[in-house]
């Protein structure tokens, strides 16, 4: 697949470093709205943004050459962040098993929702192949379990099926750092979760309103992380070099426009969009794999594309 090279945003010098400076990249085949047919017409979008690093002088501030994203992952450790988006852990799966294939292993990871679910099951030591492997073998029937509360689901099965999922217990028996983000009820605010046990963090993380029962943990009533940290970045330090995939959503409760759909600007992140992905959910995990392959694809290509550096 040949790619068409968009236009690089050059930066403007501020103190301390660069404005972002942007690259996207496309195949030209989707239509941008997310309407591909999920068999690789989609875009892929890489966009990068690059300032000066946390303990820049002068020297940092030259230009720098180009680099692959391939080249930028393995310059230095960086950590890896994504964003929530329903059934979109399909997606993220795709994305760290090409990670994975490279040697291009974080130091850090973050999520919300479906981003924490892939975040926090590879950091506790689950290669990325078996995480695919158990997603191809979902059924509803392993997480359906209505009961009447504040949701249509208990969440008792889909606590089971991560009990038995995740090799460790806890964070601290992590082999990377990770943390999630969650929804406080009671405060309406965002919490990062990175300490004690793993599974109701991830699980509380996942709950989706409506959808499910709000899930108790640590004294306190906890919903979908991506209510109001939709790119699941809260738990990432500012200076952290980070590679974010981000889910383009084409949920109907978001309204086109809304700040929660677009790409976070971070110093120091390079981010992945890839459009057209089919979409999943619990009455169509059939093309959960499709999507799997889709953003395998879209990776690996990912992976030789340049994105533009400025020190």
């Amino acid at each position: 697949m040949v790619g068409t090279l968009g236009r690089a945003v050059g930066g403007q010098r501020v103190p301390g470093g660069l404005r972002p400076a942007i690259l996207k990249l496309g195949d030209g085949n989707g239509d941008g709205n997310g309407n591909g047919d999920g068999e690789g017409n989609g875009e892929t979008d890489v966009v990068a943004w690059r300032g000066s690093r946390p303990d820049s002088t002068i020297r940092h501030q030259r230009p720098m050459p180009e680099l692959t994203l391939r080249e930028w992952l393995r310059e230095e450790p960086f950590a890896v962040g994504m964003s929530s988006g329903f059934f979109g852990f399909f997606a993220h799966a795709g994305v760290m098993t090409v990670l994975e294939d490279e040697g291009l292993l974080p130091v850090r990871l973050s999520g919300s929702s479906a981003g924490a679910l892939v975040s926090g099951c590879w950091a506790a030591g689950l290669s990325a192949s078996v995480l695919r492997d158990e997603l191809f073998r979902l059924r509803r029937e392993d997480f359906w379990d209505p009961r009447p509360g504040l949701g249509l689901l208990a969440g008792n099965r889909f606590r089971r099926l991560l009990d038995a999922l995740l090799p460790v217990k806890t964070f601290a028996e992590c082999r990377a750092k990770v943390a999630v983000s969650v929804f406080d009820v009671l405060s309406r605010s965002t919490r990062v979760l990175d300490d004690g046990l793993l599974a109701p963090a991830i699980q509380a993380s996942c709950t989706v309103p409506v959808l499910f029962h709000p899930v108790w943990h640590q004294g306190r009533p906890l919903l979908d992380g991506g209510i109001l940290d939709r790119p699941g970045l809260q738990g990432i330090p500012s200076n952290t070099r980070l590679f974010y995939h981000h889910l383009a959503s084409r949920s109907p409760w978001r309204r086109e426009g809304s700040p929660s759909l677009a790409v976070p600007r971070r110093t120091g992140m390079a981010a992945l969009v890839i459009e057209g992905l089919p979409r999943s959910g619990p009455f169509r995990l059939e093309t959960g794999p499709r999507a799997f392959e889709h953003a395998r694809r879209a990776m690996r290509e990912a992976l030789g594309r340049t994105v533009p550096l400025a020190g």
